[in-house]
């Protein structure tokens, strides 16, 4: 836990809450009054026992549950950003979802044109995998330019994907598959990410590829085969990351090389000097 931190986080958002915004009075007496709402005003509107507040804020309650970090987030009207800031704070690790349903579904719309920038394939996709923003040569890895609407559904039942992602079975779908199983983890009542696992479950041939659990949750630095409209057989350089204003949702750059077999040597890692 850091104390200094957390504290100095929980004050300055519980100071910009005014008390009659939620029904309390300010005492009219004499004396410095402190801003926003008192500590017992936080564990009343939580319905929380006396004190526990102040433990929080004061970084004397220890592990403290996630429901509780939760409550604290939606009523001092943290942002994804302070979400992730108070759960680095309090428990040294960061939050197991989302503060909100909505978070990950939009990215502003600079996005656009900084995918347009790349000159490889490029896309940007929201928390349920929902294609967001894309480029033309990623358009053009298509038959007939028709780009999928949802790229997690393409990857994984859609026949024409089967067939663009050359030696889909063993390279592919497994690597996918733990990627659906880890983002319901993180939002479990999504409703796209629930429709395609039930498709999936439907499937006998996935159904059991998602039995057999897997590690994979991105595909950051893998190398897959793939089959280009126009340049054919190749080999796709996947280079993963996520929107910071999006928790959940992601930025793939796709490089493409063409050939039926892997002649390019994995790159060395980069590191500071």
């Amino acid at each position: 836990m850091n104390k200094t931190a957390l504290r100095a986080l929980l004050r300055e958002r519980r100071a910009l809450i005014a008390p009659e915004s939620h029904g309390f009075s300010r005492p009219s007496g004499q004396g410095r009054r402190a801003p926003g709402l008192s500590q017992h005003q936080v564990d009343q509107l939580l319905h929380r026992t006396f004190g526990t507040y102040h433990r929080l804020e004061s970084g004397n309650y220890p592990n403290p549950p996630a429901a509780l970090l939760r409550d604290v987030a939606r009523l001092f009207g943290l942002n994804e950003q302070e979400w992730v800031s108070l759960n680095r704070y309090a428990l040294l690790q960061d939050p197991p979802g989302p503060l909100h349903p909505s978070s990950g579904k939009e990215i502003p719309g600079v996005w656009q044109e900084a995918v347009d920038s790349i000159t490889h394939m490029a896309y940007v996709t929201d928390a349920s995998w929902e294609l967001l923003a894309h480029n033309e040569p990623f358009e053009a890895m298509f038959p007939d330019r028709q780009v999928p609407t949802n790229t997690m559904r393409w990857m994984l039942l859609d026949h024409d994907g089967r067939e663009q992602l050359t030696d889909w079975r063993d390279s592919w779908a497994p690597m996918v598959l733990p990627q659906l199983r880890a983002a319901l983890v993180a939002r479990p009542d999504d409703e796209i990410l629930r429709g395609i696992e039930k498709e999936v479950l439907a499937d006998p041939e996935l159904a059991h590829l998602y039995d057999i659990d897997g590690a994979l949750i991105h595909p950051d630095g893998h190398e897959r085969p793939l089959r280009h409209a126009l340049h054919g057989l190749g080999w796709v350089s996947i280079c993963a990351a996520q929107p910071m204003t999006a928790p959940g949702s992601r930025l793939f750059i796709l490089i493409y090389h063409p050939g039926t077999t892997r002649k390019h040597a994995r790159a060395p890692m980069l590191r500071a000097v």
